[in-house]
């Protein structure tokens, strides 16, 4: 099965994931609630699609945020294969960039 998520956003996800991983753990966690925040705001887009409510996305610590993250990504473009591609990589490269 071929991923939803389009070839640039998955690419600056995965910038996201391999510089959070180089990540010392307290700058990580300085880190949670931007990073937690976008997890959130993506949950609730894909709840808001499937016309479900939306539901607080769990704090799993900072070895478990980015899989939050990737799953909600997948999630989003699997719900909304016409989500703008542009609005979710200003997300991501907001993440990347205050790393």
């Amino acid at each position: 099965m071929r991923s939803p998520v389009p070839q640039e956003v998955s690419e600056e996800l995965r910038r996201v994931v391999e510089r959070w991983r180089q990540l010392p753990l307290d700058h990580a966690l300085s880190r949670m609630p931007l990073t937690s925040a976008v997890v959130q705001r993506l949950a609730d887009r894909v709840a808001g699609s499937r016309g479900r409510p939306p539901r607080r996305v769990p704090d799993l610590g900072p070895a478990a945020v980015m899989d939050q993250l990737t799953v909600m990504v997948f999630d989003l473009y699997a719900a909304q294969p016409d989500a703008e591609v542009a609005d979710v990589l200003s997300e991501l490269s907001g993440i990347r960039h205050r790393l």
